[in-house]
């Protein structure tokens, strides 16, 4: 388990380092951005300190190996540049320091605030809306997917089937604006639910914030049908392939209860392609949900990186590739170690 982990992460750098080189060449590799950062009334001595400030007088290799050097935890800077871009971490050296760092994203076009800081400000309110939907998912689709099994070829099988596949095939922007329609909307005096919201809201009198679950519920449905059909088919057909095995029908014929021989003996070896699905959504969660956020003006990391592309900044709209790139990585790792959990068959490789 542990040489399968540290492949995992040796392959998860490789993917980020790729990630960093598409980003720059992507947003930062063409065109002049020290026009974006100092407006419409900026002189050209003002824009060359910023093409310096933001190392765009140098060549386009020199830059990217500037901007890998800021986003890298390794690095070397010098002691002006730890001290101008407030650079938190541990430094060694003289002049030229080398150092493990917090990766310094750079900072905004358009506020002037640390990427860093916007990102960290905005991931708690995408984190809370991709949980939310996946227990959602979670909560409903194994049951359903267990129950259709079990009742194969009846009303319930065949409803769950219909049900799934209407999921898959509803894109979130498009089911977002009928649940924000009909449940924000037509039925709101009944529900209480608003159309669009933030997860802290501000009272009107004290001007303190204060959690609002409330307005978390339309978007977490809305995230969460997709990964709630596909966790449902892969529990059905797994669960279907696992009571057609031998220990199953062993298991009967000690005398065990239908419900200990399909929740103790079948489901918990149905889990892994579940679990395959369920971590592999959620880190699709986190890039589903840039629509859904913006839908229902959700304060997460989507809506800001929305706003920054409408705006052109760039630092930005890296920093959350980035960070959404760090995540799915991250949660593969996670989805192999609990497949060792689940299945110790997986711990020998």
């Amino acid at each position: 388990m542990i040489k399968l982990v540290t492949r995992k992460l040796f392959y998860g750098l490789l993917v980020l380092v790729g990630v960093v080189v598409l980003v720059f060449f992507l947003f930062q590799g063409f065109g002049d951005p020290s026009r974006l950062v100092m407006g419409q009334t900026g002189d050209s001595a003002t824009q060359a300190n910023i093409r310096k400030e933001l190392y765009l007088d140098q060549s386009k290799w020199k830059q990217f190996v500037f901007y890998l050097n800021d986003v890298s935890p390794v690095c070397f800077h010098s002691r002006e540049d730890i001290e101008k871009k407030k650079l938190k971490g541990i430094f060694v050296g003289s002049e030229n320091k080398f150092g493990l760092k917090v990766p310094y994203l750079r900072k905004s076009y358009q506020s002037k605030r640390e990427v860093w800081s916007i990102l960290m400000q905005a991931l708690p309110g995408t984190l809370m809306l991709a949980f939310a939907a996946m227990f959602i998912a979670v909560l409903i689709g194994i049951p359903l997917g267990v129950l259709a099994a079990v009742k194969q070829n009846t009303w319930v099988d065949t409803s769950a089937i219909f049900s799934s596949i209407v999921g898959i095939s509803a894109p979130s922007f498009f089911m977002g604006i009928i649940m924000m329609y009909i449940f924000g909307f037509l039925l709101s005096d009944w529900t209480g639910l608003n159309i669009a919201g933030s997860w802290l809201n501000i009272d009107d009198e004290t001007g303190q914030k204060r959690l609002s679950l409330q307005n978390l519920i339309l978007p977490a449905i809305t995230l969460g049908i997709r990964p709630l059909a596909i966790i449902t088919q892969l529990t059905r057909s797994a669960m279907l392939d696992v009571l057609d095995q031998d220990y199953i029908r062993t298991a009967y014929a000690k005398g065990l209860s239908k419900r200990t021989v399909v929740w103790k003996h079948g489901l918990r070896n149905a889990l892994n392609p579940v679990i395959t699905a369920i971590t592999g959504w959620f880190a699709e969660l986190l890039a589903g949900a840039f629509f859904v956020e913006y839908i229902f003006n959700w304060q997460g990391i989507g809506k800001v990186t929305v706003d920054a592309l409408e705006k052109l900044d760039y630092p930005v709209l890296m920093g959350s590739v980035l960070v959404a790139a760090s995540f799915f990585i991250l949660i593969n790792i996670l989805a192999d170690i609990l497949y060792g959990v689940v299945d110790p068959r997986v711990r020998i490789q």
